[in-house]
């Protein structure tokens, strides 16, 4: 069997030597039997599924003889044996506290498809076959969280990766003999343990469903590069249910469950403070360094190690370097979101196009090197003409491509007051800001080019807000102050329920707090929270409200709210070292960010260095 999970297979003509001597003029007929028999034969195959292939349809209930503690009630906190986990993970499942789950979003979070299939939960399988009855997906209903998911057999590619994440993940599947084998990309965050280790959202699976008679072995290889150093192997066995016996359903709706806690706080432990982390240790009389886990503690030779005198030595970190930035790039991709919304997505920056009868409305225009790009895409979109362009802020990766889109849109170098009602209104298209971007466009600092007249908003507003109906749409513009900068803007269209956020939410960085232009850590945080109020998930903790950062993939407010908790966390640690009188330089040594940097890491120090002078009202 586990030669099949290798992909070794008998090679390509190895019958051909057991073929008998033919003479030529047999043999120039055998040659055209063969081909009308090999066509007749392809034929066939078409139509049935290859040999060896197992029907793995049914209801299948699980046998939870394996790790049933861990797969019950739940495992003791502090427990890592046995999981190839680096020091970032260590420090994440420390600060981790189980008061976090009461906080509504958290409430009916579902396992993600890396964990999903050990819980309590009963699984059905079925095929989805075209009109030629071949198999274009085999679905999984599992009962767990209602998830449905989908196994695509018909060789489809995996999305972009700017696409949104889901709990289930975007799968596809092979046979390799009697074997399923399905690869899975695009999962959100969830747990490889439910002490506190969790699986970051760069994850990838490899599984094989195997079928013996009436037991299902699922085996699962999941790869990490945020939190582990080897891939996670697991395996589950489930039994064929004829008597149809499950609970198939899980609602959840979640509620209130601590009345007098802010809204906005989110329970952990700072470094150094969880006083549960030694009772697994003192009740089963296992070693410190050995419950740490590290992929040493995976393997038989470990026994030795605890036998030793003074027991095993300290895991080793595994942390993996900080990622770092990526280099721009020429390509630009456009993908739909929801309603008449759609993303273009580059590595300079998201642009948000909204398109419909009346017109076509973008919320930045990215940077002036990919504007005629940018142009083009968005005239393949619609022919309609570019009414407004809405700027989320000052900055010249998402205000760059605004002369040649202004331009594009009939904007003149010098605005000619006209006598004429609506006659402006009608033909060029306006730029829309908040006030704060005018005057610092207005005012650039010394050294800084000045930005064009064209580029420059022509219509501010002032205050919390302002509203557009366009396209049968309502629009509003939202001010969010002293976050990224202080001329922030989210757009939320209500009818297609997408929100273009701007760098208040990112997701291949830590937050960029541009202190020179009014930017606040606080007002990052207090951004995210409002995000989190506008959205609106569709299914447990699943789409509903789609949000385009400004940079990165397309998110839910799921997604929203671990960012949001990971700055909250940074955001603690940082006031509790600012109080303890920690320097900035003692700050940055003491790693307030090091769970997680192997994600976000790429503009660590800058956001230390910002976050510490932000709290501590320090240039």
């Amino acid at each position: 069997m586990w030669r099949k999970l290798a992909g070794q297979s008998r090679e390509p003509g190895h019958f051909a030597n057991r073929q008998p001597a033919i003479s030529q003029p047999a043999k120039v007929c055998s040659q055209k039997v063969a081909m009308r028999a090999l066509n007749l034969f392809a034929t066939a195959l078409l139509a049935v599924p290859a040999f060896g292939q197992a029907y793995l349809a049914g209801n299948w209930t699980p046998l939870r003889h394996e790790d049933q503690a861990e797969r019950g009630q739940g495992p003791e906190l502090g427990d890592y044996l046995g999981l190839p986990i680096n020091d970032a993970a260590r420090l994440r499942a420390d600060s981790w506290s189980a008061s976090r789950m009461t906080l509504p979003e958290q409430q009916c979070r579902v396992h993600s498809v890396t964990y999903i299939y050990r819980g309590p939960n009963h699984l059905r399988i079925w095929e989805e076959k075209d009109a030629l009855q071949q198999v274009v997906a085999i679905k999984n209903y599992i009962s767990t969280y209602e998830q449905t998911r989908t196994i695509w057999m018909d060789g489809r590619p995996h999305p972009s990766e700017y696409a949104p994440h889901t709990f289930m993940g975007f799968s596809t599947g092979e046979w390799q003999g009697d074997i399923l084998t399905v690869t899975t990309t695009h999962i959100k965050q969830g747990f490889v343990r439910r002490n506190g280790l969790v699986q970051s959202d760069l994850a990838t699976m490899v599984e094989h469903f195997i079928r013996h008679g009436n037991i299902l072995t699922h085996v699962s290889v999941v790869t990490d590069p945020v939190y582990t150093t080897e891939p996670l192997i697991k395996s589950e066995d489930f039994e064929l249910d004829e008597l149809d016996q499950g609970s198939w359903l899980w609602p959840c709706e979640p509620v209130e469950e601590i009345t007098n806690r802010k809204k906005t706080d989110v329970p952990h432990y700072l470094p150094g403070a969880n006083p549960y982390l030694t009772e697994f240790s003192d009740h089963f009389h296992v070693s410190q360094q050995a419950i740490r886990g590290g992929a040493e503690t995976m393997y038989p030779e470990y026994q030795a190690k605890l036998k030793a005198p003074g027991g095993p030595p300290p895991p080793a970190s595994g942390d993996p370097p900080a990622p770092r930035p990526r280099a721009a790039a020429a390509d630009i991709e456009v993908l739909p979101v929801q309603g008449n919304v759609y993303l273009i997505a580059t590595r300079s920056g998201n642009i948000t196009v909204q398109t419909g009868p009346t017109g076509v409305l973008m919320v930045d225009t990215g940077t002036a090197a990919l504007s005629e790009k940018v142009l083009a895409a968005v005239r393949k979109l619609s022919g309609k003409p570019l009414r407004y362009i809405v700027n989320t802020h000052l900055h010249p990766d998402h205000t760059g491509g605004n002369e040649t889109l202004a331009r594009y849109g009939g904007a003149e170098d010098v605005r000619n007051i006209r006598n004429t009602p609506g006659d402006l209104e009608g033909q060029i298209v306006k730029i829309l800001a908040h006030d704060n971007v005018l005057q610092r466009m207005n005012n650039p600092p010394p050294g800084q080019p000045e930005i064009p007249f064209v580029s420059q908003p022509g219509d501010t507003y002032f205050g919390a807000s302002k509203d557009l109906f366009f396209n049968g749409e309502s629009i509003q513009l939202l001010h969010q102050p002293v976050a990224h900068t202080d001329g922030d803007t989210m757009v939320y269209f209500r009818r297609s329920d997408v929100i273009s956020a701007g760098d208040i939410l990112v997701t291949d960085s830590y937050p960029v707090i541009d202190l020179s232009n009014g930017g606040g850590l606080q007002g990052i945080i207090d951004g995210l929270n409002r995000l989190l109020d506008l959205a609106i998930p569709e299914h447990h903790e699943e789409g509903g409200t789609y949000i385009i950062p400004g940079h990165g993939r397309i998110c839910d407010e799921f997604d929203v709210l671990e960012y949001r908790d990971m700055v909250t966390i940074i955001r603690d640690r940082i006031q509790d070292m600012i109080r303890k009188g920690m320097t900035l330089e003692q700050v940055k040594a003491a790693r307030p960010t090091r769970d997680y940097d192997p994600q976000y890491g790429v503009n660590r120090d800058t956001f230390v260095e910002a976050a510490y002078k932000s709290l501590t009202k320090t240039k």
